[in-house]
């Protein structure tokens, strides 16, 4: 009797040891994962540290903290970042995701965080039209599957060029081989404004020529998660730190 009960404990043991052994990783708290394409400065993109920072790593921080949650981020290319949301690979995506329609028919998106708009990059000394449409049987670079690749799509007549990175895309025109870029207005205006590679070099086109929020995706129906997105979301708002982040990062 006394030999049984030794080797039920013993086995009780050994099968607690990779719990202690791992710290916090088993210790009953939910870590959930971001996604986050790390290629789009100010909102999302990696240092020289090799940290992934912008607006949106810091508005994840602020929201987490607010709501009471941990995170980690992953960095991820776009091309599969919405196949890897589907089949589970990470929990949310981060990643200055304009919210549409046919993207809420297959996931869940949070509160919008911020309002940002397509526009067009042109070099200094650009004469011409201001609109979209006005660059018929013009090259017009994109990053393919955004929002700025859908609506230079719509318009048949113009030379549509995508690129898997938008900075690609810049290069091609300060290097002379687009009449235009489009892109969201936040990182337009990092490329114009704050990029010592291109500063003199280009020019943001009129006013954007869409109204898009940005939303945090989630697996559709996670609403455990979706919850405390808008709990921290509203905390950011009601504090003021939104409008410090947007101050820190595109003004």
């Amino acid at each position: 009797m006394k030999k049984s009960l030794l080797m039920i404990l013993a086995v009780l043991i050994i099968l607690a040891v990779p719990a202690f052994a791992n710290g916090g990783a088993d210790d009953g708290t939910k870590v959930y994962v971001f996604a986050s394409d790390a290629t789009w400065p100010p909102m999302e993109y990696v240092d020289d540290n090799g940290d992934i920072v912008g607006f949106d790593l810091d508005l994840l921080e602020a929201v987490a903290e607010a709501a009471g949650f941990e995170y980690e981020v992953q960095n991820t290319g776009w091309d599969g970042i919405f196949a890897g949301l589907a089949n589970g690979a990470y929990d949310a995506i981060i990643s200055s995701v304009t919210i549409t329609e046919e993207r809420k028919a297959t996931m869940s998106f949070s509160s919008p965080y911020i309002n940002a708009g397509q526009i067009l990059i042109v070099p200094v000394g650009y004469s011409g039209g201001e609109m979209l449409a006005d660059f018929s049987g013009k090259r017009v670079g994109v990053q393919q599957g955004t929002t700025g690749d859908f609506a230079v799509e719509e318009i048949a007549s113009i030379n549509r060029r995508a690129y898997d990175d938008i900075g690609l895309a810049v290069e091609d025109l300060v290097n002379g081989n687009l009449a235009a870029v489009v892109c969201d207005s936040v990182t337009a205006i990092d490329y114009v404004v704050a990029n010592e590679a291109f500063k003199g070099k280009l020019e943001i086109l009129g006013e954007p020529f869409t109204e898009e929020e940005y939303g945090i995706a989630v697996q559709k129906d996670n609403d455990e998660l979706l919850s405390l997105l808008n709990k921290g979301i509203a905390a950011v708002f009601a504090d003021g730190t939104q409008t410090k982040l947007v101050e820190k990062w595109l003004r």
